[in-house]
């Protein structure tokens, strides 16, 4: 049932993002806890340093 859940939630970003509506999860990790059935957004930034996902410097 967990991979069914987060399949459908990351068909839903992807949807998202190629249709443009509603707000999308960038720059938020969402998590999920399956044993209470909660879920939880942090606020992520990205590295300037990191090779993949930094500014190319």
């Amino acid at each position: 049932m967990l991979p069914g859940i987060v399949g459908s939630l990351q068909a839903n970003e992807a949807l998202k993002l190629i249709a443009g509506y509603g707000e999308p999860l960038v720059g938020r990790l969402l998590t999920f806890d399956a044993s209470t059935t909660t879920f939880q957004e942090v606020k992520v930034q990205r590295d300037p340093h990191c090779p993949v996902c930094g500014n190319g410097s």
